[in-house]
C-alpha cells in the first residue's frame, strides 16, 4: 500500500472515529435523560423506559467495539502494517478496506472467525 493510500485510509478512520465518539455521547446523554426521568407512571411506561435504555446501551456497545477496530486500525497504520490480515499476513484487499477501513482480516480469514464463532 502506498502512502497516498495509507493517508487516505487514515483520513477515513479519523472522520469515523470522531463520527463514532459524537454518536457514543449523544447515546449516553440519551440514555441519562430516560433514567434520570422518573416519570413513568404505570407499568407500560416503565417497560417502556426500561426498553428504550437498554436498547441504547447495546447500541453504545456497538459504537464502543467499533471505535476499538478504528483505534487498532490507526495504530497499524503508524507501526506500517496496515492492510495486512492480522491472521494470515496476506494483503486485505482494497476494495475490503474501501468498505470497512477497520477490518483487522482478509475476508477469508473473517469468514473464518465467523464460523470459529458460532
Amino acid at each position: 500500500m502506498n502512502k497516498k493510500d495509507k493517508e487516505r485510509f487514515e483520513k477515513i478512520l479519523l472522520d469515523k472515529q470522531k463520527e463514532d465518539n459524537l454518536k457514543l455521547s449523544e447515546l449516553f446523554h440519551q440514555s441519562q435523560t430516560v433514567v434520570e426521568t422518573g416519570i413513568a407512571q404505570d407499568e407500560g411506561d416503565k417497560a417502556e423506559s426500561s426498553y428504550t435504555k437498554e436498547f441504547l446501551l447495546n447500541l453504545s456497545d456497538s459504537e464502543r467495539k467499533q471505535l476499538k477496530l478504528i483505534d487498532e486500525a490507526l495504530r497499524r497504520i503508524k507501526e506500517c502494517t496496515y492492510g495486512k490480515c492480522q491472521m494470515c499476513g496476506k494483503d486485505v484487499g482494497m476494495k475490503r478496506l474501501g468498505v470497512v477501513p477497520w477490518t483487522p482480516y482478509c475476508i477469508h480469514c473473517q469468514e473464518k472467525a465467523e464460523e470459529e464463532s458460532s
